[in-house]
């Protein structure tokens, strides 16, 4: 598609002061992947916008999110929902855009700068840079140390670590999981202890607190983790439809999960680097920030280059698994991955015996390699756990050679 075409379409309202900044934005959108009709809705807000803001006599470099929020609602007369949310959905990227080719300033931090709000986001940055957790990690544990804070110190000016003792600690998670699941106590005493480990180490509590808050018991290896049969895989592997390319990007996502066991955010994270095809590997981006090879399996490689020379098409993204639609970026997290898996069972017509979607497939490839006699270190270097811990419970499913080892039950009366 032609943006000058776009930009000097008659329909389209002329642009104002900010002519030689639309036209690159416009570029932007084609670049990722948004319909001509959808690109000239959005230059239409943009040039409205252009317009709005030489009436306000307001600079380029004075613009910030403020004033798409205040063009948006400019009007007293009664608008519909979906217009006013459309004009934000296409302002702020523009924004954003402006500020990264016109070198405008990055916007204030939009949170209220208190003492509070300084010490969580020192706590993020020590979880992010010195402990080297993930993302996804980081927002489990932020939520809770977010309403820890905001309740603890509402109603002070200031915020004093040292004024934290045992009780106060844990009357507030008493209050908390009151009526809770067993799980969400679980990760709030776990986000607990680790922020006051982390207040210990820098020096604002004279104590180690976090040995105040009470462990909730999970027993380990007390279940038998969900999984597919072989024959269920392969009914799901087969369900998708590689006639589309959602369908062959999906069966690419699968094979990961099936075959090499890879979890969700290693999928996610997968980038084209990442796919070493002349020595038959792919680098996997693990958990902690390890980085790992796997081999790249043939079923695996000719998934992958199907989709990346029919249907990924060009973007900026390095990441190999993008979005089917505009705009064209790599998959939003592990939940995308979920979303797949789901939809890939649903169609086979199988039925999921846990909430995890993703998770069950390297349930799946660790209880067949066990099955099949492979060794628990074996598979713990297959499935990239820092402990052998973590394997142990795939013994479990080993039911044949546990049928040899275990005890006849006594019989009636006492006697075997």
């Amino acid at each position: 598609m032609s943006v000058d075409t776009l930009v000097a379409s008659e329909d389209s309202p002329p642009l104002g002061l900010l002519d030689s900044h639309v036209e690159p934005f416009l570029r932007h959108l084609c670049a990722l992947g948004y319909t001509k009709g959808t690109v000239g809705k959005k230059q239409r807000i943009v040039a409205s916008f252009a317009r709005w803001t030489r009436h306000q006599q307001i600079a380029v470099e004075e613009l910030n999110e403020s004033h798409a929020v205040a063009f948006s609602t400019r009007s007293r007369r009664r608008r519909r929902k979906a217009s006013l949310a459309l004009e934000l959905a296409t302002l702020r990227p523009f924004l954003d855009h402006l500020r990264l080719q016109a070198g405008m300033p990055a916007p204030a931090r939009t949170v209220e700068s208190s003492p509070s709000n300084e010490l969580e986001h020192r706590y993020v940055d020590y979880l992010r840079s010195e402990r080297g957790l993930a993302e996804n990690s980081i927002s489990v544990y932020s939520p809770h140390i977010h309403h820890f804070l905001g309740e603890l110190f509402a109603s002070s000016a200031s915020v004093s670590a040292r004024r934290l003792d045992a009780l106060t600690i844990q009357n507030y998670l008493l209050d908390r999981i009151r009526d809770r699941s067993s799980e969400y106590s679980r990760l709030l005493s776990i986000a607990l202890r680790s922020f006051l480990r982390f207040l210990y180490l820098r020096g604002e509590t004279t104590i180690d607190l976090s040995f105040s808050v009470p462990m909730v018991r999970r027993w380990s290896q007390a279940t038998v983790p969900a999984l597919l049969s072989t024959e269920e895989v392969e009914r799901i592997l087969s369900a998708t439809d590689r006639a589309t390319p959602a369908g062959r990007r999906d069966h690419a996502v699968l094979l990961l999960l099936a075959r090499l066991g890879l979890r969700a955010g290693e999928v996610v994270a997968l980038e084209l680097g990442d796919i070493r095809w002349r020595t038959a590997e792919i680098v996997v981006r693990g958990k902690g920030r390890v980085i790992e090879s796997l081999p790249l399996l043939s079923d695996i490689g000719k998934a992958l280059s199907l989709y990346l020379r029919k249907d990924r098409g060009c973007s900026a993204s390095r990441r190999v698994f993008l979005r089917t639609h505009a705009p064209r970026v790599g998959l939003t997290g592990p939940a995308a991955v979920g979303h797949i898996v789901r939809g890939a069972i649903a169609r086979a017509g199988v039925r999921r015996r846990s909430r995890g979607a993703a998770h069950l497939f390297r349930h799946s490839l660790a209880t067949r390699m066990i099955r099949n006699g492979a060794s628990i270190a074996e598979i713990s270097e297959v499935l990239r756990h820092r402990s052998q811990d973590s394997t142990a419970i795939y013994a479990k499913v080993a039911f044949e050679a546990l049928r040899g080892v275990a005890r006849p039950w006594p019989a009636t009366g006492g006697e075997r």
